[in-house]
């Protein structure tokens, strides 16, 4: 059964609706999605986790069915900063002083920035199939540029890329996933028809491109100003990434890692392409059983 044994509910944090799925009990283990999904992407770790842990799986805002503040100058509302403080409030709201991080795609942006400007927070932190957002542009070259074409697609200026995403959404979404080849039957039915239904809702789109764009515009001013004052993480960090995927043919993840981070770095390779805890969730979960109780 899709979730067993989880609540569904939505809850105000630092003024934004959060739709989420939370079960379990034991330490707090905050679980952060990517694009353009929803929490429903942790559908096959989640309930193993909540074994051991207390799980929260929150859509972030503007994903899902969380509220959607809008596109506006700049971007703002969408800097990562931003929906970091959501997940900090979120967590608070709950009861939780400290967490657990485990996080993919955007949502590991999201945590990125969490771990920083609330250090005190996050206990441990598992990123998935990222490097630093900084990073990635400064060093983009051709392949970077072909290979992660909808990163400067989706921030150029509204509306462009909401037209030609609103044109087609099932279809684009059937494309934006296909970073190594899958059919429709990839995704499990109820997770997909999440997505889908989220892409529907009148703001989504608009909130997809408005992440981009924060993260080619204030997301970066701000990933340099944490640079220049010698911000890092501090956590232990957990850096895993898509064997079949681009991340590990264009960097070396842990070596780049360690350039944002003072704790300890482990990690490897997954068998998997882009979506790993829905592609490989037993490699996903052996990994995290080592870091999440050390």
């Amino acid at each position: 059964m899709f979730f067993e044994g989880f609540t569904l509910e939505t809850r105000e944090a630092n003024g934004v609706a959060l739709r989420l799925r939370r079960a379990g009990s034991g330490p707090p283990l905050l679980l952060l999605h990517g694009n353009p999904q929803t929490h429903a992407m942790w559908h096959r770790v989640a309930p193993s986790l909540a074994r051991r842990f207390t799980v929260i799986l929150p859509d972030l805002r503007g994903y899902g069915f969380s509220g959607k503040p809008g596109v506006s100058p700049g971007s703002e509302a969408f800097s990562k900063r931003a929906m970091a403080a959501d997940m900090a409030a979120l967590m608070e709201g709950l009861g939780y002083a400290r967490f657990g991080v485990v996080s993919h795609d955007r949502g590991a942006r999201v945590a990125h920035r969490l771990a920083l400007d609330h250090a005190e927070r996050v206990e441990r932190l598992c990123v998935m199939d990222i490097v630093p957002t900084l990073a990635h542009f400064d060093r983009t070259d051709t392949a970077f540029a072909l290979g992660y074409y909808h990163w400067f697609l989706l921030a150029q200026p509204y509306p462009l890329p909401e037209r030609l995403i609103r044109r087609d959404v099932e279809d684009w979404f059937r494309l934006h996933t296909a970073r190594e080849p899958k059919d429709d039957g990839f995704f499990h039915p109820e997770a997909r028809a999440d997505y889908i239904a989220a892409l529907h809702q009148d703001g989504t789109v608009e909130s997809i491109c408005e992440d981009y764009r924060a993260a080619a515009g204030i997301d970066l001013e701000h990933d340099r100003a944490s640079r220049r004052a010698g911000e890092r993480l501090r956590c232990p960090l957990l850096v895993l990434w898509g064997s079949k995927g681009k991340i590990g043919k264009w960097y070396e993840p842990l070596t780049l890692w360690r350039d944002y981070a003072d704790g300890t770095i482990a990690g490897g390779p997954v068998n998997s392409g882009h979506y790993l805890a829905e592609e490989a969730p037993e490699e996903v979960l052996a990994a995290l059983e080592g870091f999440l109780t050390p």
